[in-house]
């Protein structure tokens, strides 16, 4: 076998190169084994065309996979949510089972469960491929429902082409509103799409869209695969949302929980024919210790069946562009990564990777890829295992990007740690641009998680209680001056040093304040903290605009000059002073982290000919102080028989230069 590419390029891969080649051949076996009965890969993954509900000309079919059961029986109103002898299953092949009943029995909307029944037990659970959940507001108890609906959703915007440098708005429905309660996919599109739109972001990632029946889990803790939550509407206006975001040339991806599943029985796939390693692992390697939920088995066809399937059907169905892996890292070891550091490149081939898991993730990037080419998918990995975002013929997993999951943590350390002064930009530069040569990441200063784990958003971590008291437009404060300086050039320094991609969570272009906590028993089911305050940002009389103009001028910036194509190019990393330059595309970026110095002349060597400030951070309309001309031409001047550019550059402040000439 030729040396894959991924260990040509790495020699310190070469001690591990018969592990990565066998998990690369794990993976071709594996693909070779699925396409001997279709005629593509694709056509594998079509398991959601085969099993759950489906209407004919005469009839409906439904059909199940449950190897453990003796009878499986449809209830509903149409039964009294009674087992009756017209409405049992027959046991067809390989575990399955299938109904078909005629058209009167179901109607647009009736709900129905199965009820199963295996040696001494039985129960009543809710198909594994249903296309629609919806909760009773009375019992609380979840139900499938039929959505047949007299005319299907008729796609009016062309999928959008491939998305290569992705300016990610990652959102929630549900608390996307003002209003304390859940917001609805049709609010979403009508209000908030137009302000994404405005801003200049290319992406759009949705969180908690497959169904869960615990709204606090922000979507993670998954019950039903293929349902999207109804808690927000319907599957129809999901994909106006998703149509309408097209038009606008937006791209949409889903974030995907494949890592785990709820562990309810009721609700999930736990138990559904009685035994607990149907969909799962047996024993204590089926449960997560921290999460508190199942685990997959990905070495059982059956399962991996279900998870391809699974991604094709939220591509073929509501035209997704793509997918945001969650919790990669969990995937990939036995451990999970609980608990562990990854120090070296032994931490990742030390006998703990779950080769199973791999190869699904391998598999999951080569259908994708092959069902959408256009697709783009990114992968949420705090170990940094090679070959993650790799081509899978370099032998890596497949992935289009990875999250730069440590540049938020940097931030955050630094703001908790540090004094202003002894800020190191060498550092900083580092760990903003820390990747592997073959990989493309997207860099974030902060997502939903900085604000939900127990911590605030980043605005409120600077400006704590002055942001109920010092935040219009007509007061001064000197921590509030600090803080708005400081959040502008963490996130312009975190998009402009990105290795291919950038992500912003909702609201916090704005600073957005305090943080996130979904209504539960501890907070008297309150929506206070689950709700966005776009009422701050319109409000004219407040100082939250001048973030949201910085935002829309810079990640319009980014976009114009497609700088994200290119490679940064530290220019000068002057830790004494805290000066950081570089250069990337078309655009010079110099920032003076310094809280108290600005500086006049500052000197750095550059490519001769003229410049232009085409961002200026300190400009008034971003609530700065309108220290420098930023319309005066800036001329190269040689010295030491070099060119240099001079700059003023006041404290705490950003410039991005172009040169026109």
């Amino acid at each position: 076998m030729e040396i894959l590419n991924l260990i040509k390029n790495d020699e310190g891969l070469i001690p591990y190169q018969r592990e990565i080649e066998r998990r690369y051949n794990l993976f071709k076996n594996k693909y070779n084994e699925f396409c001997a009965t279709t005629m593509n890969f694709g056509d594998y993954a079509n398991g959601y065309l085969y099993y759950g509900l489906h209407k004919t000309n005469d009839s409906w079919i439904l059909r199940e996979w449950l190897p453990n059961a003796s009878e499986v029986f449809l209830i509903g109103d149409f039964s009294d949510w009674k087992p009756r002898i017209e409405y049992i299953f027959t046991r067809r092949d390989s575990g399955n089972f299938e109904l078909q009943i005629p058209l009167q029995t179901l109607q647009h909307l009736t709900n129905y469960k199965l009820f199963v029944r295996w040696g001494n037990g039985e129960g009543e659970r809710i198909p594994a491929y249903a296309r629609r959940v919806v909760q009773n507001v009375e019992t609380k108890l979840f139900t499938a429902q039929v959505w047949a609906p007299e005319s299907e959703y008729q796609w009016k915007n062309p999928i959008p082409k491939r998305n290569d440098n992705p300016l990610i708005y990652e959102t929630h429905i549900g608390m996307s509103s003002i209003h304390g309660h859940v917001n609805t996919y049709v609010d979403f599109r009508i209000n908030v799409l137009p302000r994404i739109a405005k801003l200049g972001y290319n992406c759009i990632q949705i969180m908690g869209i497959q169904e869960h029946p615990y709204y606090g889990s922000f979507g993670y803790q998954v019950s039903s695969f293929f349902a999207p939550s109804s808690r927000f509407g319907n599957q129809d206006e999901l994909k106006e949302l998703i149509d309408t975001a097209h038009g606008l040339g937006i791209t949409v991806i889903l974030d995907l929980v494949h890592s785990h599943a709820v562990k309810n029985v009721n609700e999930g796939l736990g138990l559904m024919d009685g035994t607990e390693y149907q969909y799962f692992h047996g024993g204590d390697r089926g449960n997560h210790s921290l999460w508190d939920s199942k685990i997959f088995n990905y070495g059982k066809n059956e399962v991996l069946h279900f998870l391809l399937s699974n991604c094709k059907y939220w591509l073929s169905e509501f035209h997704f562009d793509g997918f945001r892996f969650d919790g990669i890292t969990s995937m990939l070891y036995y451990h999970h990564g609980l608990y562990k550091d990854f120090l070296n490149y032994n931490d990742y081939f030390d006998g703990t990777q779950d080769n199973d898991a791999i190869t699904y993730l391998t598999l999951a990037n080569a259908l994708i890829h092959e069902v959408n080419p256009n697709a783009i998918t990114i992968a949420e990995d705090v170990s940094g295992m090679p070959g993650l975002a790799s081509k899978i013929d370099d032998g890596g997993m497949g992935f289009d990007f990875r999250m730069s999951m440590g540049v938020a943590d940097m931030w955050v350390k630094i703001l908790k740690e540090k004094k202003d002064e002894d800020w190191h930009v060498g550092d900083m530069f580092y760990h903003l641009t820390d990747k592997r040569k073959e990989e493309k990441t997207i860099n974030y200063a902060e997502c939903h998680d900085q604000a939900m784990m127990g911590d605030k958003t980043l605005i409120f971590n600077l400006l704590e209680d002055k942001m109920y008291t010092s935040m219009n437009v007509n007061t001064s404060d000197l921590k509030v001056d600090r803080g708005i300086a400081i959040h502008k050039l963490i996130r312009l320094s975190t998009l402009a040093t990105s290795g291919g991609g950038y992500l912003n969570f909702m609201g916090n272009e704005f600073g957005h304040p305090e943080w996130i906590d979904f209504p539960r028993e501890g907070n008297d089911w309150s929506h206070h903290h689950a709700r966005r305050q776009w009422n701050l940002v319109d409000d004219l009389s407040l100082k939250y605009q001048y973030l949201n103009n910085f935002d829309l001028a810079m990640v319009q910036l980014i976009k114009r000059e497609d700088v994200l194509k290119f490679e940064p190019f530290a220019i000068d990393q002057n830790n004494n002073d805290q000066i950081l330059v570089f250069k990337r595309g078309n655009l010079v970026f110099a920032f003076n982290f310094n809280p108290d110095k600005s500086f006049t002349d500052y000197g750095f060597e550059i490519d001769a000919g003229k410049y232009k400030i085409v961002l200026d951070s300190d400009a008034i309309q971003f609530a700065g102080f309108d220290r420098n001309d930023d319309y005066r031409e800036i001329f190269t001047v040689k010295a030491m028989k070099k060119d240099w550019l001079k700059l003023y550059l006041p404290s705490r402040s950003a410039l991005v230069l172009k040169r026109v000439d």
